[in-house]
């Protein structure tokens, strides 16, 4: 599956979760949620996924991503009032430990779904 058809159908399926299951939940369950609603498309989705972050060639540290759909995008989910600058970060550092280029934060916890798209390679804003 091409790539952006693949984030609009990770999107799509977090507004579905997010559409039956309202604000207040702690993450795990919006994580379970999602979990089922991208098997129920069709697509592959492994959880906590552990990456090695080296330095000179040596492991100095682990990053576990919630989500890695169809081996090609990680998926970080929040469930805070509001993203902030510190959770865009964290997926980059993801992308970065996983070699994966695209990714997706998506927030549960505000009153409204918040969902941000980040790269591993710098995009300039056009």
């Amino acid at each position: 599956m091409d790539v952006e058809l693949l984030i609009k159908e990770i999107l799509d399926s977090a507004r579905e979760v997010r559409s039956e299951l309202k604000q207040g939940f702690e993450e795990k369950v919006y994580k379970n949620a999602l979990f089922l609603e991208l098997k129920d498309r069709g697509l592959s989705v492994m959880t906590e996924v552990e990456y090695d972050v080296r330095y000179k060639n040596r492991i100095v540290g682990q990053y576990k991503a919630d989500m890695v759909v169809n081996d090609c995008v990680v998926v970080e989910l929040k469930a805070n009032q509001a993203l902030c600058a510190a959770n865009e970060v964290q997926l980059v550092n993801y992308l970065n430990a996983s070699g994966i280029e695209d990714g997706l934060l998506i927030n549960f916890g505000g009153e409204k779904l918040e969902c941000k798209r980040k790269f591993r390679t710098y995009r300039p804003k056009k």
